[in-house]
C-alpha cells in the first residue's frame, strides 16, 4: 500500500500543481457518472413504476387533456433522468484544457531552467515532464469520461424511449 501511495505522490509531484486540478475534476466527473448509473438502476426504476401505476389507474386516456398529462409524466421522469449530464459534458470538455494549462506551466519551468542554468538538460528535464504529464492525464481522463458519457447518454435515451412507449393511449 505504501508503494502505491509513493508512486501516486511522485507522479503528482512530477506533473506539477495542475495535476491536482485534473485529479479533482476527474474524481468529480466519475462521482457524478457513478451516481447517474446508480440512479438509472435504482431510483429511476421506481419513478417509472410510479408513473406507470398512475397512468394505468386513469380511466380516461384518449382526450387532449390525457395527452398533456401523459407528456407531463414523461417529461418529469425524463428530467430527473437527465440531471447532471450537462455537467459531465462540461467536465469532459474542461479536462483537456487543464492538461494544456499543465503543458504551459511546464514549458514556463523549462524556460526558467534555461534562463538560470544556460540550457542544462538535467535542469530542463523536470520542466519537460511537468509539461507532458498533465497533458497525458487530461487526455486519459477525457477519454474515460467520453466512454462513460456515451454509455450513460445511450442508456438515458433508451429509458426515455421505453417510458414513451410504455404509457399507451389505446384505452
Amino acid at each position: 500500500m505504501d508503494a502505491i501511495y509513493i508512486a501516486i505522490r511522485t507522479f503528482l509531484e512530477m506533473g506539477g500543481s495542475v495535476l491536482y486540478l485534473i485529479a479533482g475534476a476527474t474524481f468529480l466527473m466519475w462521482a457524478i457518472i457513478f451516481e447517474r448509473i446508480w440512479f438509472i438502476n435504482t431510483e429511476h426504476q421506481t419513478d417509472v413504476g410510479k408513473a406507470l401505476t398512475y397512468w394505468e389507474s386513469r380511466s380516461e386516456r384518449t382526450s387532449w387533456n390525457a395527452h398533456r398529462i401523459r407528456e407531463r409524466i414523461i417529461s418529469e421522469v425524463n428530467s430527473r433522468l437527465s440531471v447532471n449530464l450537462g455537467f459531465i459534458k462540461t467536465l469532459i470538455s474542461m479536462l483537456p484544457l487543464l492538461g494544456l494549462l499543465g503543458t504551459v506551466t511546464g514549458m514556463i519551468s523549462v524556460f526558467e531552467a534555461m534562463t538560470h542554468s544556460g540550457g542544462n538538460a538535467r535542469s530542463m528535464a523536470a520542466g519537460v515532464s511537468m509539461a507532458t504529464i498533465p497533458t497525458m492525464a487530461g487526455m486519459v481522463a477525457t477519454l474515460s469520461g467520453v466512454l462513460a458519457n456515451t454509455f450513460i447518454t445511450s442508456k438515458v435515451a433508451s429509458e426515455s424511449d421505453f417510458m414513451a412507449d410504455t404509457l399507451t393511449m389505446d384505452h
